[in-house]
This record gives C-alpha cells, structure tokens and sequence, in this order.
C-alpha cells in the first residue's frame, strides 16, 4: 500500500511539474507551486518525516506562495516569451540529471539497516541522546543540542532573508502605487 501512495505522489508530482515548466501564467504557475509543496509534504510524512513535512507545507506552501502572489501584484501576470530556444541550459540540465542519477548507483538500497548510517551514527545518537543531553526525545536533543549552532544559524539566515523581503516588498509596494497613480492621471487626461 505504501508503494501505492508514493508511485501516486510522485505521479502527481511530475504532471504538477511538466504543468510548471509548460505554463505562461504566472498566477498559476504559483499556485502550481503551493501544490507541489503540498505534495512534497505528503512524501515526507509518508516517509516518517513529519517535522520535515510541517516545514515544508509551512514555507514552501505558505510563506513562498504569499510572498510571489505578493510580487506578482507588483509586476505583471503573463510571463515574457523568449527570444530563442535555450539550448546549452537544457543540455547542462539534462547532463546534471544524469551524472546525479548516475551517482544514485552506488547508493546502498533505501531503508537497508545495515547501511552505514544505520550501523554507527544513527545508533551513536540513539544510545548517547538521553545521557548526554537529558533530552527524552532523540529528534529534539539532535537539533537543540548536536545541532543547535547549525539550528540556531539556520533561523538566523531565515530571519535576515525575511526581514530583505520585507524592505524589498515595502520598496515594491510604494513604486506599485505610484506607477498606478501616473496611470491614473494618465487616462484622465
């Protein structure tokens, strides 16, 4: 059953992402994208990621599809046609595909627990977490604790990136007003 689902998100995943990269409406190339972060989130509760998942349908489908609908007011719908075919990006696209999806070879078959992963680091959090740190909950004493520079440092960075957004959006917003207020005197005159 649990195959069922995941060839049925990932499906769902892929016709979501042809629709991104075939759609000329940026409206819906957004909304498109809050889908796929909500699919993306169903994967990771499937796989037993369930803080991963809230993350992702927080950001990736909350936060980001409010900010680009944001932009979106302040420019226009329809996205530019281009002048040419691009070629050399899809090429090096097309050959990072492959070399990624070549490298996935040597990769020990998923949820094997005698991978390298299984058989020492894991186990080495497992058994020191509650000793070392007093914390009853493995996931919780990894991040606050093993990891709380890198935690602490990652909220930093969202911080600073939001509070960007904000004087960027702020700025956009006063130059949307006035490019409308010039095309308001424009037409009554």
């Amino acid at each position: 059953m649990e195959s069922l689902i995941n060839m049925v998100l990932l499906s769902l995943l892929a016709v979501v992402t042809i629709g991104v990269v075939r759609l000329r409406n940026l409206f819906a190339v957004i909304i498109l994208g809050g889908i796929y972060s909500f699919l993306m989130a169903s994967v990771l509760i499937v796989l037993d990621a369930v803080d991963v998942a809230m993350t992702e349908a927080s950001v990736g489908a909350g936060i980001s599809t409010v900010l680009m609908l944001t932009v979106l007011y302040m420019t226009r719908v329809e996205e530019a046609k281009p002048v040419h075919t691009p070629m050399l990006p899809i090429f090096v696209a097309g050959g990072t595909g492959a070399v990624l999806v070549y490298g996935t070879w040597g990769l020990p078959a998923f949820g094997l627990a005698d991978t390298p992963i299984n058989t020492h680091v894991g186990m080495a959090y497992m058994d020191l977490s509650i000793p070392d740190t007093g914390i009853p909950n493995v996931v919780t004493s990894v991040l606050a604790s093993y990891r709380g520079f890198d935690t602490f440092g990652e909220t930093t960075v969202v911080f600073t990136a939001g509070i960007g957004v904000l004087l960027l959006l702020r700025r956009g917003v006063s130059l949307a007003r006035l490019r409308r207020k010039q095309q308001e005197e424009e037409s009554k005159s």
